[in-house]
């Protein structure tokens, strides 16, 4: 009639240990510690929002962000993010760099993306190198465009194959020999009264 197998097995719960019970009326702040304690891994888990700079914030000086920033305001500084857009009434006087791009306002200053995107409203003065480019009917821009499968890559890999400055700056120096010629030469004259 009993098996061994029925015998072994655990009693069933009562159904109040089963089910955890739940409070129907809120608790209280100084009792919820728990739900404190675990808000910041839930904000981290989540998209954070974009970084907004508003219309009547100015700043001077670099941003540097792996998320998304809105700018309404004018800095002037390089900006780097994930994703920027620049708002209408922006105006940015410095280099972007980021994932991708939209530009409503103004931007001085090169802009470098994997994806651009120059809406009708946008005025830009300075080169674009991007992955892909879209820019509206109406968008004000001059500048070069260039396209290359990594914009983002930084200055530095440029920097080794461009001249160093000090070696472009060498030829524009005069030459003493030079110098002395004209010294020369100015000398005679004076002493043939020519």
């Amino acid at each position: 009639m009993f098996s061994k197998s029925r015998i072994n097995e655990p009693a069933p719960k009562p159904q109040a240990a089963q089910a955890p019970a739940a409070p129907e009326q809120p608790t209280p702040s100084f009792l919820r510690q728990s739900s404190i304690d675990s808000a910041p891994a839930q904000t981290t888990k989540g998209k954070a929002a974009a970084s907004l700079l508003a219309s009547d914030l100015t700043i001077t000086g670099n941003i540097k962000t792996t998320g998304d920033v809105v700018v309404e305001g004018i800095v002037d500084g390089d900006i780097r993010a994930h994703l920027l857009t620049v708002g209408e009434t922006a105006t940015i006087r410095g280099e972007i760099v980021a994932d991708d791009i939209v530009i409503n306002g103004r931007v001085i200053g090169r802009v470098r993306g994997l994806k651009v995107r120059l809406t009708s409203s946008a005025q830009v003065e300075g080169d674009i190198i991007h992955k892909t480019i879209a820019i509206e009917s109406g968008a004000h821009f001059e500048g070069s465009v260039q396209r290359q499968d990594d914009p983002l890559q930084t200055n530095r890999s440029q920097a080794a194959t461009a001249p160093a400055p000090a070696q472009a700056a060498a030829p524009a120096a005069p030459k003493p020999e030079m110098s002395e010629a004209v010294k020369k030469a100015t000398e005679q004259r004076k002493s043939t009264g020519s």
